[in-house]
């Protein structure tokens, strides 16, 4: 069973025509939203949309549930897309992770952008996912400007505000903390953020980013 639509087509419709809509106003509302637009568009499909499966899910028998959780970085994962049933026995299989953050928290907020990627590229590569994705949301320039208070871009500033700088391995900009899976990050693909601007403008920029 093929999937009946290009994916990251239809992601770039609902965010440029939604980005900027009253609609969006926290992450949750994001998640949902899309998830609703999602299942509209695979209707009738035999496809299924779900929301925060945990990567046990997709498990090969093969593989114990510790040895397979312990390859990723996290466990959720968002917006999930696959065929058939039940998620263990489906052939395909789409992630998307989300971001749209609210309170500021820049490097922080940043940090877990990239743990998204490292995330999306591990379910990719051991959880047998055909395409995975991370969309972000942001309605403050912080996220991808250098305001003229701060003159410069800096640290992990710098692969947000700075066009073309590609993301590698990043360490955490507020050190390390108890309890924290890791100090790094690594993400392999290297991808570089394109801020986008949603067909309404106003201060509101997304990315996309397939794996």
């Amino acid at each position: 069973m093929a999937l009946p639509i290009v994916l990251k087509n239809t992601l770039s419709d609902f965010m440029d025509v939604y980005g900027s809509s009253d609609e969006l106003y926290n992450e949750i509302s994001l998640q949902l939203e899309l998830g609703i637009y999602l299942r509209d568009a695979l209707k009738g499909s035999g496809f299924k949309v779900q929301f925060e499966r945990n990567i046990k899910s997709f498990k090969p028998v093969s593989v114990s549930e510790k040895e397979f959780v312990d390859k990723f970085v996290k466990r959720e994962i968002d917006l999930v897309i696959f065929d058939g049933d039940k998620p263990d026995t489906s052939k395909e299989r789409y992630a998307i992770e989300l971001k749209f953050p609210v309170n500021g928290q820049y490097p922080e907020e940043m940090y877990a952008f990239v743990t998204d990627m490292q995330f999306m590229e591990e379910v990719k590569k051991y959880a047998g996912f055909q395409e995975t994705y991370c969309i972000t949301l942001v309605n403050n320039p912080n996220f991808y400007m250098v305001t003229p208070q701060q003159q410069s871009f800096g640290g992990i500033y710098e692969y947000f505000r700075k066009p073309g700088k590609p993301i590698s391995r990043i360490q955490k900009p507020t050190g390390d903390h108890k309890g924290d899976p890791a100090y790094d990050r690594n993400v392999s693909s290297s991808p570089v953020i394109s801020w986008q601007t949603p067909k309404a403008g106003g201060d509101c920029r997304y990315y996309i980013l397939k794996f």
